[in-house]
């Protein structure tokens, strides 16, 4: 099957979770906090229960860093400190050292989704202007991109903190338009977050694809829905 004619110059992609497999990384750098931190010793065991509790705390937290409650350096050592007292550790110390070590442990990890580098390969040999939109943080994203062997795909990098506005708002989007020289009829939002990528690039009138990894069942209506990276090829 050939791919269809498309409309698209610029692509838009999201990083974490539709890229680079922020989940399997998370984890395998929180293993190393565990260790480095002997946290199992300190009657925060086993590890499973520890990052369980870890993801309920950054999931609350992120919500409110997007709705504007907290700040990102509240986000940072908070979700820690929230995991610390779950297992009765009240240690604000702890929890900054632990936040950091992480921070500089995460981005040096290189997992990313099956596919990845082929459809970026694919993509570039079509001449399309591919860029990021990300909500993540400026220096870790960079790094991220820069030990994964990403950064090299994309022409613009915008992020929260460049554009000082987030997604689904859509002032991040329309600063990546005016940063790329885009016409929005030309553009296309590539990405896993239904709120954040998809709906925020519908309401700044932009197409969007949906990268459904997981499968998620879901009511949002985007242009297009891929399950695996490699289906990008039938629609670009």
């Amino acid at each position: 099957m050939k791919p269809a004619p498309t409309k698209y110059r610029h692509l838009f992609f999201d990083l974490d979770h539709t890229l680079w497999d922020f989940d399997a990384n998370a984890k395998e750098s929180l293993t190393e906090i565990y260790n480095i931190f002997e946290l199992e010793s300190k009657f925060v065991s086993p590890f499973e229960f520890f990052y369980s509790t870890y993801l309920k705390h950054n999931a609350i937290l992120w919500d409110r860093f997007e709705k504007g409650y907290i700040t990102s350096e509240e986000l940072k050592w908070k979700r820690m400190w929230r995991t610390l007292v779950d297992f009765r550790i009240g240690d604000e110390k702890l929890a900054k050292e632990m936040s950091a070590k992480f921070l500089e442990i995460l981005p040096t990890k290189k997992r990313v989704f099956d596919y990845t580098f082929e459809i970026l390969d694919y993509l570039t040999e079509k001449n399309y202007s591919i860029h990021l939109i990300t909500n993540g943080f400026e220096k870790t994203q960079w790094s991220k991109l820069n030990n994964s062997a990403l950064a090299k795909y994309f022409t613009h990098v915008i992020t929260s903190e460049t554009s000082n506005s987030m997604k689904p708002q859509k002032e991040i989007f329309e600063y990546a338009l005016k940063k790329t020289n885009g016409n929005i009829e030309e553009c296309i939002m590539i990405g896993d977050n239904l709120n954040a990528d998809i709906q925020g690039a519908l309401n700044a009138g932009m197409d969007a694809i949906f990268v459904n990894h997981i499968k998620a069942n879901h009511s949002f209506k985007p242009t297009h829905t891929v399950y695996h990276l490699k289906e990008l090829e039938f629609i670009l």
